[in-house]
């Protein structure tokens, strides 16, 4: 297998080109650093075009938000970027984006909207400087007055079992509720439903697969599993796990991402991958490992993996049949990439750059 580029967001001011090889002549898989892009302050998430992979966007996290617009050089030559465009983000502190084909959707965790930007694959890439905004509505403080103290979304993604129409799911960690918005007839967001989530739970991010979503709960480190029908009918909360064990939680620690791969011919089971940060075991933060062996309604915790990373928070499935896990430590660790082993229900580390190199690492793409 050749080479595999990965861009890694962070809390620098920059986001880093890595390179990931499997199979090098000899020796052991290798991980290593090509270059570093500078954008601005705190380029916590990524994601490429759709159709045109070396085109990046990353959400500048600070208080006057903004987008930025990144152009690799296409194939397997990706280098150091070129910042082509920026544009504001409709909020403060961006934290997650979503890409179509012409559309940007931001969630602007701090001022609780959601934002849209036309978008094009080439110059000027952004098509309006002023975003379309929805303010997310918000009625009372949450149990952690802290954190919940105003609406904060902090993922925009489609809804995968919704094949009639494109349903936006926003999980709102301020509220805890996972928002849902489907496009009215002049093309902008509207709510249309939501799903309720355990008070002080703080949704985070969320997956779905059949006729199931899982709601990773920051505040509680919980997964939170729905029946989950199409529009207008309401979910149903079916259970409910810890991403931890043993419980109790000690304070501090947070649940952060969700993967759901699709199971393919060398992992043909159904695995959700969720991480764990600020454990205070010496062996760092975990990936808790869940089998939808019995049901997608019924998750089992089959695994925790120990990272040696501290303050895991972005983590991203690459290379065939996602066969390769990478996940970054913001407090320490630096970034490792991980095999998937055992038919997926184990993680292996294979490769590892330190802290001093990739600072502060926050989310991945796989180019």
């Amino acid at each position: 297998m050749a080479p595999l580029t990965i861009f890694a967001a962070s809390y620098t001011d920059s986001v880093y080109t890595l390179s990931f090889d499997p199979s090098p002549p000899a020796g052991s898989p290798a991980l290593k650093f090509i270059a570093r892009t500078p954008v601005g302050h705190h380029p916590s998430w990524i994601a490429s075009h759709p159709s045109d992979a070396s085109l990046v966007f990353t959400a500048l996290e600070q208080a006057d938000g903004e987008i930025v617009a990144i152009k690799y050089a296409s194939g397997e030559e990706a280098q150091g970027g070129e910042v082509v465009a920026r544009a504001k983000s409709g909020g403060k502190d961006p934290c997650t984006l979503l890409v179509t084909e012409d559309e940007l959707i931001i969630g602007n965790y701090s001022s609780g909207t959601i934002a849209t930007l036309p978008i094009s694959t080439s110059a000027p890439y952004l098509l309006s400087p002023n975003p379309w905004t929805l303010s997310l509505p918000f009625d009372h403080v949450g149990l952690n007055k802290d954190r919940q103290a105003s609406s904060h979304p902090h993922q925009t993604i489609f809804n995968p079992l919704n094949q009639k129409e494109a349903e936006l799911l926003v999980p709102d960690l301020g509220a805890d509720k996972v928002w849902r918005l489907t496009k009215r007839s002049d093309g902008q967001w509207t709510l249309r439903g939501h799903v309720d989530l355990e008070a002080g739970g703080g949704p985070r991010h969320v997956a779905a697969r059949g006729n199931t979503l899982y709601t990773l709960l920051e505040l509680t480190s919980k997964l939170a599993v729905h029946a989950f029908p199409p529009l207008p009918a309401s979910p149903t909360p079916l259970t409910s796990l810890s991403t931890l064990s043993p419980s109790p939680i000690p304070d501090g620690m947070f649940a952060a991402e969700i993967l759901l791969p699709e199971p393919n011919e060398s992992f043909p089971g159904t695995f959700i991958y969720t991480s764990n940060r600020n454990d205070p075991n010496p062996g760092g933060d975990t990936i808790a490992i869940f089998s939808l062996a019995a049901g997608e309604d019924k998750p089992e915790l089959v695994n925790e993996v120990r990272t040696g990373l501290n303050h895991v928070r972005g983590m991203e499935f690459g290379g065939d049949d996602d066969r390769y896990l990478v996940v970054g430590g913001v407090e320490g660790g630096g970034v490792k990439v991980f095999e998937r082993v055992d038919g997926g229900k184990g993680l292996e580390e294979v490769a590892r750059l330190g802290a001093d190199v990739v600072g502060q690492p926050t989310g991945f793409l796989w180019y």
